[in-house]
């Protein structure tokens, strides 16, 4: 990329010291055994999740500290403390050993982003009961599937999604033995065949002793959608705990007086992960938004809850774009040194928008629901070249690989060349199972090299990009086109607020590009418009990568992660089966 529009970074555009600021040095000395050092552990060397995020801190000078501020229109805010939460969750435990609920059962959680959803994974946790956090916005179906594939035993939701979404499914869950609802007006519920979950905790302890969970115990069942079949459960272990924590400080950078706000749903991986388990485990301030995205909202929050640390989606980031920069200038944001995007690759656009309305570039980092946490990243001291994922964490071994046509795969050494990113095993937080699905895990693996299925390339500064998945990537005429790249150029043109890109079957080239754009909002499509496009693309790519039709859309599809479902896009172009549908944002 061109030099001079690489985000260099000074001593002055670092408000604090960052944690991770001798890049090299730090990589050298790392140790996975020395980060786990940095808890406390169980009594005898277990690891608990729950404990480290909550029990430490709760019996130690962050007791009376604000762990969680719960933000909701119409309603004042409410805090807890590191010592309210742990008296919470344990409560919850002892709901589930009333129960008859123990150790590696599973806990299923449907709520939108209410304290009672926070409170019934730590609880799990303590209790050593493996907990899987799902949408609120799933229909039946996706729930039901979800909750016979990990054979759940217990499901918390509200009394209002209970009766939406589960109610008429609920005999064809078997394993499903106990439903705890909340009341979504404050008080109780009293539906036949289900528990008020205030009711319980009303009546259970606030004395619990933590399960005792070693390091290689399940405690988190992460369900992620492939291109066709059913979920994937992904199995996640207490001591993934080892690798939010270092993440949460090399990554996010927190420091011990953040104010922290993650606006992912603990439906998706990051919202339990940086939503939950990693401010905690640093001990900082975490807000929590009950409502769904609203421009004036957002800022109002980073303006005054004085947000110091935001991790968001770059579905969010193009909302805010599309809204425009009059709304922002109403609002001041001091305190916010350090912005983070996960979900789907940053366009350099959305980047550079961060530095000049926010006032700080947004930094983009990657990561998969297989990974458990952060694996490569721009931290606040890299210089940032906008468009790239950043630079492996120390502990984190990264490479690119080429498939061979023996089935073998080689690393490849040369920068800048595409190959599937593939990451070395050994750090604490990666999964440890498809759910019942041994076979397709073992897919997923090279020796000791994890195949992530992303396409990417490394330049000669060890910056990782990213180019497509492997099944998303485009071949013209001999020319292998990531998605990614074409939909930048086209995010570059001032009437685009979003694109999605796929490979259109053609006799003679093999593919064409074709591109689904929306419209910022003053912008109308036409003829012209879409003729401009064209150009602006064929301009900026060459004719050999520009797309050779453009649609318009209204929205694009995205999943409630923020991807832009590209499968979706071309299955609808083709008159293909959708396929699973479960993770589209707005459906079920």
């Amino acid at each position: 990329m061109d030099s001079s529009s690489v985000i260099r970074k000074t001593a002055a555009d670092l408000r604090l010291s960052p944690n991770l600021a001798d890049y090299a040095g730090e990589r050298r000395a790392f140790a996975w055994d020395r980060a786990r050092a940095e808890l406390i552990g169980l009594p005898g060397g277990g690891l608990n999740i729950a404990h480290e995020a909550v029990e430490r801190h709760a019996n130690g000078p962050l007791r009376d500290k604000t762990a969680f501020r719960f933000l909701a229109r119409g309603i004042p805010a409410r805090d807890v403390s590191f010592g309210e939460l742990s008296r919470l969750a344990s409560r919850f435990a002892n709901v589930l050993r009333q129960l008859g609920i123990g150790k590696g059962e599973r806990v299923f959680v449907l709520a939108g982003r209410i304290p009672e959803l926070y409170i019934a994974v730590l609880g799990s946790l303590k209790n050593g009961s493996v907990v899987s956090p799902l949408f609120s916005a799933f229909g039946p179906e996706p729930v039901a599937t979800r909750v016979n594939l990990g054979a759940g035993r217990v499901l918390v939701t509200t009394d209002r999604l209970y009766e939406r979404k589960v109610a008429s499914l609920r005999d064809k869950m078997p394993t499903l033995e106990h439903v705890l609802l909340v009341a979504e007006d404050g008080g109780s519920t009293n539906i036949p065949g289900t528990l008020d979950l205030a009711a319980l905790m009303a009546e259970a302890s606030e004395v619990c002793e933590v399960e005792p969970t070693g390091a290689e115990d399940m405690s988190l069942l992460h369900f992620t959608s492939g291109t066709t079949g059913t979920p994937k459960g992904a199995v996640h272990v207490h001591g993934a705990v080892v690798t939010h924590y270092a993440t949460g400080r090399y990554a996010l950078d927190l420091h011990a007086d953040d104010i922290y706000w993650c606006t992912a749903d603990p439906g998706w991986v990051t919202g339990t992960s940086y939503g939950i388990i990693a401010p905690l485990l640093h001990g900082v301030t975490s807000i929590i938004d009950r409502e769904e995205f609203d421009a004036e909202r957002w800022y109002g929050i980073l303006q005054d809850e004085a947000v110091t640390v935001w991790y968001t989606a770059p579905t969010a980031i193009r909302m805010l774009m599309k809204a425009g920069a009059e709304i922002p200038r109403k609002y001041r944001f001091p305190s916010l040194r350090f912005i983070a995007s996960v979900g789907e690759p940053l366009n350099p656009e959305a980047v550079r928008w961060g530095r000049d309305v926010l006032g700080l570039p947004i930094h983009d980092n990657w990561w998969q629901t297989e990974t458990g946490g952060i694996m490569i990243a721009n931290t606040p001291a890299f210089d940032i070249k906008p468009g790239s994922m950043g630079r492996p964490l120390p502990g984190i071994d990264a490479a690119i690989m080429r498939h061979r046509e023996d089935g073998t795969v080689t690393v490849i050494d040369e920068p800048d060349v595409e190959g599937e990113l593939a990451l070395k095993r050994g750090w604490p937080s990666m999964f440890r199972g498809y759910l019942n699905n041994e076979e397709r895990y073992r897919k997923c693996f090279a020796g000791e090299w994890y195949l992530t299925g992303d396409l990417a390339k490394r330049d000669a500064d060890g910056y990782f990009w990213f180019i497509g998945r492997t099944d998303d990537v485009i071949k013209s005429a001999g020319h292998l086109i990531g998605p990614f790249e074409v939909e930048s150029a086209l995010m570059e043109h001032p009437a685009v607020a979003e694109a999605g890109v796929i490979g259109k079957p053609d006799p003679v080239v093999g593919e064409v590009v074709k591109a689904f754009v929306s419209l910022k909002q003053g912008f109308v499509e036409s003829e012209a418009l879409r003729m401009e496009l064209l150009g602006h693309a064929r301009k900026r790519l060459g004719a050999a990568v520009a797309p050779k039709e453009i649609a318009f859309l209204p929205s694009l599809p995205r999943t409630r992660s923020g991807k832009i479902m590209r499968r979706l896009l071309k299955a609808r172009e083709l008159g293909l089966p959708e396929g699973d549908l479960s993770t589209l944002e707005g459906g079920g």
